[in-house]
């Protein structure tokens, strides 16, 4: 191919970053435009100070709206979940897709991709290239998550419903609701967090399993003393949706949400009031920034209190600091401080 032809890579995930893959990738000659597709992700590409352009869609939708040479680019947990990955964004996409996978070192080149851009990025990686076929994606009520790793926690939209059993797991939707069909040890508080959540499409839901960051991020971003707290309610994955300029704080209510929205918002050096209750399934190391308060609630439930916390967040402006030492006042008795930095006179 043309070595001057504008290239679009789109890069799903934080690991494509934290493992180098990108900066190799646009190392090639010609000129190569990013796009950065899910939370952790942007994440990654914020901390690498590459120029990139996020989005909140899923890559599927990134790439059904691109013209010209364009490829997936993916670091998945497995060399089977990075195949696999690949294989359901081309059945979505319904025609040809080049995708590079670098767990196994493979350009797979899906349902009749361009064959000349796949061999042009082996060729740079000194990756081998496969062609596969991918069935279309059926929008039915039963959705596989495969790729599993015995063990891990499964996600429906941002929330743990449970660990996955075996290689694969199989999820039935009736009426909004999400059912576990095989491969799963459902944990009952998540399945009624999801269904809190609203009504739930498998066909178009965010499933995945496993940690959603294996690095650890980097500090950063100058505090506001001043400014709106943003609620995120058992959602860390619409961090990026509700956060605004003027954002001060953030009140993140579950254990795995307190989790991921620490982790992400360390970056930006935006503190965190987290509400837990002790189910946390490790879906990410907790590291939270300057100014960030952890409580564990001993009487009730992380929903519960959280909610009557949410209810206190100002419409207007307010101060972080001042903020959260009326909320603590508020729950003493009924939480304890599991992590406070606030700076100390």
């Amino acid at each position: 191919m043309d070595a001057g032809e504008m290239l679009t890579m789109v890069v799903h995930g934080p690991e494509p970053f934290d493992c180098g893959d990108v900066r190799r990738l646009i190392s090639s000659p010609g000129s190569m435009r990013i796009i950065v597709a899910g939370v952790m992700g942007r994440t990654a590409a914020e901390e690498s100070g590459l120029p990139c352009e996020c989005c909140g869609v899923p890559p599927s939708q990134v790439l059904a709206h691109l013209d010209g040479p364009t490829f997936l680019l993916n670091h998945g947990k497995t060399q089977e979940s990075g195949r696999t990955f690949g294989e359901i964004i081309a059945g979505r996409l319904g025609r040809g897709l080049v995708h590079v996978e670098c767990t196994p070192g493979t350009v797979f080149c899906w349902n009749g991709g361009d064959a000349v851009l796949a061999e042009y990025l082996a060729a740079h990686l000194g990756y081998t290239v496969k062609s596969e076929q991918a069935l279309p994606q059926g929008g039915g009520p039963v959705r596989e998550v495969r790729g599993c790793v015995p063990g891990e926690p499964v996600f429906v939209n941002g929330i743990v419903i449970g660990r996955a059993t075996a290689g694969t797991v199989v999820l039935r939707e009736r009426d909004g609701t999400v059912e576990v069909v095989s491969g799963l040890q459902v944990k009952p508080h998540g399945l009624e967090k999801l269904a809190r959540s609203g009504p739930v499409h498998l066909s178009g839901a965010w499933c995945k399993s496993g940690q959603i960051r294996r690095r650890p991020p980097a500090r950063g971003g100058e505090r506001r003393d001043r400014g709106r707290v943003v609620v995120l309610d058992h959602c860390g994955h619409h961090f990026y949706d509700l956060l605004t300029p003027d954002t001060c704080g953030i009140l993140a209510i579950g254990d795995d949400t307190t989790a991921v929205t620490g982790h992400i918002a360390s970056h930006r050096g935006i503190p965190v009031l987290g509400v837990t209750d002790g189910d946390r399934d490790g879906v990410v190391d907790g590291t939270f920034p300057e100014g960030s308060v952890v409580i564990a609630v001993t009487t009730g439930r992380d929903d519960e209190v959280g909610r009557e916390i949410a209810d206190t967040v100002p419409a207007g402006g307010t101060r972080w600091d001042e903020w959260v030492a009326c909320v603590l006042k508020m729950v003493e008795g009924r939480a304890r401080i599991a992590l406070d930095q606030r700076q100390r006179p």
